[in-house]
């Protein structure tokens, strides 16, 4: 007899937790008190793992907002009345950063041309000291995605003025890897029309190294020759840019350099690295750092035999920081002789990078991301959040740059964590706040431009009938098309003041009298 019951007890208590779970108020227990174990669980994990831990419950009094920094423009005036996703937060119920980092970072990802349902297709792009860097395509996404983009109310692509879709740049982060964060990104604006093209440095993401030389943090010379590319390939598409992380060193140089002769009409940077030197010097979790030494050393070892030639690869192997990787890598004389080397038979490198001293002073002399910033010429938003443990404190945000400059905004959240920025939607899933966010931005640009040069069109053809000028359509265009070209140096300041002075008040109407929004990159 008790044999018998014995046996049936284990189902007698599922029967009787299953009846049990009928009820609300039981199961709302149940909820909290699993909600509750797993958050102590987590702590604990933090606590071992010696990570900053942040809460995952918030108060339901605390009403999070996105702070936008900026000069009063008309184009910012624009943004704040249009794009939606800087008024709404991410509203994510587990607001801890480092689940977000591990979620959108560090998580595996499939490796081939079919990576979380996109479909990559990849082309090598020679250049001119004989390197190669690698465009991967995304040019497919799963049935399920096809089905949500054939039903998506900006299928076509909203304000860009073109029967072709618009060609997103996406540079990975200086490790080069493909982070689930940048595929959900690609997959996001497959559906909204866009045409993503991942940018994979040398050495990375399987690109083949032909050169013995890696990119230097803020070296845009390859990338310059990518657009190049793309625009000469693409006349007719307008091309985007969108950095992760350390890899808006790149993107924030290149647009430095080039000034005005980019061919980009927008750009956005998702957590981005503003102080190079700093962000290599700054000690954060050991955790990321170990992982992000590990990934480094191994493609490193990778070309070991080839690299050995310019670099000492044995002491790169054994440095214990990210630092000392990178001060082996570029900052020897071995280095210095081999640029200069490169720099006669190629005269088409910068020479004036080779004439700076090799040391760690020199070398971020010629790589920090805003080395050039009051040349930028395009308008760049970038997302940051205060809680995001792989970047400086936010007391060291350049926020009177972005307080001076016309051409930068700060899309500032109290949670995001790295390239995380997690969000509950109305439907209950989740998805990425700074992905919404980056491709609107886009989109609201795209709009603005496209009034601005609508006035400009009026503006020209009625001083043309007023003064009894016969021109052609061609011929005003092409006047509007020279007005672009200038940028408005008067406003903006020198990069000291930008960076080190505190911001001047202006009201709109006088930012309007003083400053005109035209789109200043070449056709």
């Amino acid at each position: 007899m008790w044999d018998f019951f014995l046996c049936l007890l284990p189902s007698l208590i599922l029967v009787l937790v299953t009846i049990l779970l009928q009820m609300n108020w039981i199961r709302h227990l149940a909820e909290s008190a699993v909600q509750r174990l797993g958050s102590f669980m987590w702590t604990q994990t933090c606590r071992l793992l010696k990570l900053s831990y942040t809460s995952v419950s918030r108060s339901t009094k605390e009403k999070p907002e996105v702070k936008l920094i900026c000069k009063p423009t008309a184009l910012a005036s624009y943004l704040r009345k249009h794009c939606h996703a800087l008024t709404q937060p991410p509203t994510w119920p587990k607001t801890d950063p480092h689940l977000q980092i591990i979620n959108n970072l560090m998580w595996p990802t499939q490796e081939g041309a079919d990576m979380q349902g996109v479909r990559f297709t990849r082309d090598h792009l020679l250049l001119h000291d004989g390197g190669i860097v690698a465009l991967d395509w995304a040019v497919g996404v799963s049935h399920q995605d096809q089905i949500k983009r054939q039903h998506h109310p900006r299928g076509k692509v909203l304000g860009l003025q073109s029967s072709n879709p618009a060609i997103v740049i996406l540079i990975p982060n200086a490790l080069g890897r493909v982070t689930p964060h940048l595929l959900k990104l690609c997959q996001l604006a497959l559906q909204q029309g866009f045409y993503p093209v991942v940018f994979n440095r040398r050495g990375h993401g399987g690109c083949p190294l032909t050169t013995p030389r890696y990119q230097e943090f803020g070296n845009p010379a390859d990338l310059v020759q990518a657009v190049a590319y793309l625009r000469s390939h693409h006349p007719s598409s307008t091309l985007l840019a969108v950095s992760e992380g350390s890899g808006s060193g790149l993107l924030l140089s290149y647009l430095g350099e080039c000034g005005s002769s980019s061919y980009l009409m927008a750009a956005a940077c998702i957590s981005p690295v503003f102080h190079g030197q700093l962000w290599f010097e700054n000690e954060f979790p050991w955790l990321y750092h170990w992982v992000a030494l590990i990934y480094r050393k191994f493609q490193i070892n990778r070309y070991a035999t080839s690299l050995s030639s310019v670099m000492d690869v044995t002491n790169i192997l054994s440095c214990k920081s990210l630092r000392g990787v990178e001060e082996f890598m570029f900052c020897t004389v071995t280095q210095q002789n081999h640029r200069t080397s490169d720099s006669k038979d190629h005269i088409k490198m910068d020479s004036s990078r080779i004439s700076l001293k090799p040391d760690w002073a020199g070398y971020w002399d010629r790589n920090e991301p805003l080395r050039e910033a009051d040349e930028v010429a395009i308008p760049v938003l970038c997302l940051y959040s205060t809680d995001d443990p792989l970047l400086p404190p936010s007391s060291t945000l350049p926020e009177t740059l972005f307080q001076n400059n016309p051409y930068f905004l700060l899309a500032r959240t109290e949670q995001g964590g790295h390239c995380g920025f997690m969000h509950k939607d109305e439907c209950g899933n989740n998805t990425s706040w700074s992905h919404s966010a980056v491709l609107e931005y886009f989109h609201v640009v795209a709009d603005f431009f496209g009034l601005e040069d609508k006035k400009g069109f009026k503006d020209i053809t009625g001083m043309c009938c007023s003064h009894g000028l016969r021109r052609s359509t061609s011929a005003v265009l092409s006047t509007r098309r020279s007005t672009m070209l200038r940028k408005e140096k008067p406003v903006l300041s020198s990069r000291r003041r930008q960076i080190s002075t505190p911001s001047d008040t202006f009201t709109l109407e006088e930012e309007q009298d003083d400053f005109t929004w035209n789109r200043s990159y070449t056709r």
